[in-house]
């Protein structure tokens, strides 16, 4: 690890680019298309992407393209701030962009122009941050795929162009289909018969034809194009079948191909990152026109691949590129020749002659600081799943740094298990994610997550005995892990022994207040414990930090209640009643609230909605007899003789000491 200062210079490098004598933007700001493709190849673009090939012969197409890192959501992030993973701190899916981090379409937004997004998948919603700076940002999947075609993407993100605006646009597509399982729909499926990510890919270009015909027709002036590809797919290559655990060419180099004024056509071989798109949108937009790629760029380009690190504790991957020679660095040291050997079939060997610049990009590029390790806390189980459902589980452990790591490269045989292991165990199928954590744990005995997810499955299915010996693995692998603790609290407080919960829970709130399981668990034994106010407390701390869900605040407003919180209670189930108003089944609660605080006219409104099948009916005939009295209506005296005649021997008490009753008409 860097020190401090260090690390933050070497960000701050990143991050920067010397002013380049660029062409002038025009004098009328362009319209900016921006198209991501993901999961694609930069050798799937040819016969199968006419739409692409027609751009990229009337702009400049990038042949030496790569992307920041493997995965979806950082490689994005890059895109739309400029920067590389370690300074914009996104490593994987599943986390959260600091709310700190600007975006290029903060500034174009700033700077009058109307912004939209469409994207494709779940991977990108707007709860992870990149909505920021848009007017519209479509994020709508339809449930439960968690992602939708490029041809649903494209009407919706034509009916927005078919908007007159007389701002300058800028509108970002974003097109999911080439992702794992292959299934291009008809006449792609027979166009392109065994090869059905080729079709998938087919299928995108025609979608990203149409697309690109409104945009040019519907958009007045000047207007400027970007197609890239987010990252690629490995197809079984370097025994890689999907994405996101190597930092090979085929998950690595992608297309790239930018149109626009002052863009001269072409092709350029020179190296460059996609990072580089956000400059460039700058730049049209005359915002500002460091680090553009209207004009060719020499730089070393640098990419991760940190998720074998951050779930495994595997090698930290980081890749530098300058001219045709890659080298890759994850435990030792491998050089490619990618132009002549774009396979990567042929390692020249650490021995090999690499410029001061790669060597200085491997040797300061920043592992990931210690702060960022943690998984997004926030995330919910029902976004974990969504992620799930689309093969991407982010790591709930904290990695360790460990000499004998294994190298990613040396365990692609485990890829697939991992997968089926970290689905299976998010969606709740403990029982078939064991066999495959054992069989994970086999090959890799210092798995910590294996290992915890292991105990953590015991643990879910009552397995009280082989849970505790896998916490013990556990607990030898990472002595002092934070995690080991989380993790062996939550099983003591889901069981008979739930007090031994106590003092680790503690222990860990104390150590890392934001942890959101080891919160939630405390919250739960307060309540046993009869510390309602220190449970509502929890509560409240939990739900500053990720949403309540609709039990959850009913549970919460029902435990203010309880201790004469009376506006505290009256804010949580009108919060409940905003968001689940055709379901909203605690008028009752509400109304007695009301009455309590004095707002009578609201308390008759609430009670007068609790259905007589409600099991507590007699109880609100009794309150809404309070409220008639009080508010002089005429009809109470028979709302009194209505809560006398279905009386329970609960409330047929309360009515015989209420004062109210005993004249209702003074």
């Amino acid at each position: 690890m860097k020190s401090r200062a260090t690390l933050a210079l070497t960000i701050a490098l990143f991050a920067a680019c010397a002013k380049q004598e660029l062409p002038a933007p025009p004098t009328e700001r362009p319209s900016i298309l921006l198209v991501t493709l993901d999961t694609t190849r930069f050798d799937a673009i040819g016969n199968a992407t006419p739409s692409f090939n027609a751009l990229a012969a009337k702009g400049r197409a990038f042949r030496q393209a790569y992307a920041t890192a493997p995965q979806t959501l950082p490689s994005h992030t890059s895109m739309f701030t400029g920067l590389y993973p370690a300074a914009h701190r996104l490593h994987e899916n599943g986390r959260s962009l600091p709310v700190q981090q600007q975006l290029v379409t903060e500034r174009l937004r700033e700077a009058g122009y109307r912004t939209g997004a469409f994207v494709s998948a779940f991977a990108l919603a707007r709860r992870f941050g990149l909505a920021r700076g848009f007017d519209l940002y479509d994020d709508e999947f339809p449930s439960p795929r968690e992602e939708r075609t490029a041809s649903e993407t494209t009407e919706r993100a034509i009916a927005w162009l078919n908007q007159p605006s007389k701002q300058p646009s800028f509108l970002w597509v974003h097109y999911y289909d080439p992702h794992f399982p292959y299934s291009p729909p008809p006449p792609q499926a027979s166009n392109y018969p065994g090869k059905a990510y080729l079709g998938e890919v087919a299928y995108m270009d025609e979608q990203l034809g149409r697309l690109i015909e409104r945009f040019e027709q519907s958009t007045p002036g000047p207007r400027a194009i970007v197609v890239v590809s987010d990252h690629g797919e490995g197809l079984g290559d370097h025994g890689e079948k999907e994405h996101g655990d190597l930092l090979y060419q085929p998950t690595m180099h992608v297309p790239l191909v930018i149109a626009g004024p002052g863009v001269t056509a072409g092709t350029s071989d020179e190296p460059v990152s996609t990072r580089r798109v956000a400059h460039t949108i700058l730049d049209w937009a005359g915002i500002d026109s460091t680090g553009s790629l209207r004009r060719p760029l020499r730089e070393v380009v640098v990419g991760e691949a940190m998720k074998p690190f951050l779930s495994y504790g595997w090698q930290p991957q980081v890749m530098a590129v300058d001219g045709a020679r890659k080298a890759i660095v994850a435990g030792r040291l491998e050089v490619y020749d990618v132009v002549v050997d774009p396979g990567e079939t042929n390692d020249l060997g650490a021995e090999s002659e690499l410029t001061r610049g790669m060597r200085a990009a491997l040797r300061d590029y920043p592992i990931v600081p210690p702060d960022t390790t943690q998984a997004d806390e926030a995330l919910d189980d029902e976004s974990r799943k969504k992620l799930a459902s689309l093969g991407y589980v982010a790591s709930t452990v904290r990695p360790r740094v460990r000499a004998d790591a294994p190298r990613p490269a040396g365990m692609t045989h485990l890829f697939p298990v991992l997968d089926q292991a970290a689905v299976r165990f998010v969606a709740g199928d403990y029982a078939g994610s064991i066999p495959l954590l054992r069989r994970i744990l086999a090959d890799d005995p210092n798995n910590l997550e294996a290992a915890l997810r292991l105990a953590t499955a015991y643990s879910s299915l009552g397995r009280n005995d082989e849970a505790l010996a896998a916490f013990r693995q556990a607990e030898a692998i990472g002595p002092d892990s934070r995690d080991v603790r989380t993790y062996l609290a939550l099983h003591y407080a889901r069981g008979k022994e739930w007090q031994k919960a106590v003092p680790l829970l503690e222990r860990i709130r104390a150590e890392d207040p934001k942890r959101l399981p080891p919160l939630e668990a405390l919250a739960v034994i307060r309540e046993r414990q009869d510390r309602v106010a220190e449970a509502i407390g929890l509560r409240k701390e939990i739900y500053a930090m990720r949403p309540a869900t609709s039990p959850e605040l009913r549970q919460l407003g029902t435990m203010q209640m309880a201790l004469g919180q009376t506006a505290d209670a009256i804010a949580t189930f009108e919060l409940l009643r905003s968001r689940d108003s055709a379901a909203f089944a605690n008028q009752l609660e509400l109304g007695v609230l009301y009455l309590a605080a004095g707002r009578l006219e609201e308390a008759r409104a609430a009670l007068d909605r609790v259905a007589a099948s409600h099991r507590d009916y007699p109880l609100a005939l009794f309150k809404r007899a309070q409220v008639s009295v009080l508010l002089k209506e005429d009809d109470a005296p028979s709302r009194i003789e209505m809560a006398r005649r279905f009386a329970t021997p609960l409330t047929r008490e309360l009515i015989a000491r209420e004062r109210l009753f005993q004249n209702p008409q003074n």
